[in-house]
Parts: structure tokens; C-alpha cells; sequence
């Protein structure tokens, strides 16, 4: 049984920077990429960042690109979101998820397990 767990949400202010974790067990961490997703009320979820299982390749959404970076530490079976340049707007629920294959991708149908999720608040 696969378990994701997220932590690291909280409270920042505009223009603050926020370290998202998320730790994975249950099978081989480093065989699968991993993906950050997130929901704001109202709206539909929302591709974040992807990571390919070794690390290699790394993809972001349109509105993150240049202020959100994703990573992993296979020795840990963790995955991080460092959260830079924070605005309002990035206020959501964020999900870690990991794929059912090795490589990143931006479609949520392509991630087989999701985490209950952490919330971020950016206030102005």
C-alpha cells in the first residue's frame, strides 16, 4: 500500500518562500516520477510540478515556472517543492502524487497515488 504524506504548508506572506515535503512508502520510491498538484476553492487542480524517478528531468506549470522548484532525495523517498516569489494567487491545497511510470507528466490520470494533501495560504 502505497502512503504519500505532506507537510510543510502553512502561512506566508506575499512574496515569502514556503519548503513543501512529501514522503512516500510502500514500493520502490525511486523507480517512479513524482508530481506536485494543486486545488484552489473553486477551481479545478492544477498541474504544479513534475520529476522524473531519477531526478533528471523536471517540468512546471506556466504559472509557477521561475519561482517553484521541485526535487527528490531517493535515499529518503522524499520529494520537495521549494516555493519562492509567493503570491496570493498560490493559495491552494497541494497534493503530492507519484506516477505509475518513470517519467514526469503534467496529466493527473498518469499518477496512480495521491497524499491527503497540505494547505498553503499567501496572504497580501
Amino acid at each position: 500500500q502505497v502512503q504519500l504524506v505532506e507537510s510543510g504548508g502553512g502561512l506566508a506572506q506575499a512574496g515569502g518562500s514556503l519548503r513543501l515535503s512529501c514522503a512516500a512508502s510502500g514500493r520502490t520510491f525511486s523507480r517512479y516520477a513524482m508530481g506536485w498538484f494543486r486545488q484552489a476553492p473553486g477551481k479545478e487542480r492544477e498541474f504544479v510540478a513534475a520529476i522524473s524517478y531519477s531526478g533528471g528531468n523536471t517540468y512546471y506549470g506556466d504559472s509557477v515556472k521561475g519561482r517553484f522548484t521541485i526535487s527528490r532525495d531517493n535515499a529518503k523517498n522524499t520529494v520537495y517543492l521549494q516555493m519562492n516569489s509567493l503570491k496570493p494567487e498560490d493559495t491552494a491545497v497541494y497534493y503530492c502524487a507519484q506516477a505509475g511510470r518513470g517519467s514526469g507528466a503534467s496529466q493527473s490520470g498518469l499518477y496512480h497515488y495521491w497524499g491527503q494533501g497540505t494547505q498553503v495560504t499567501v496572504s497580501s
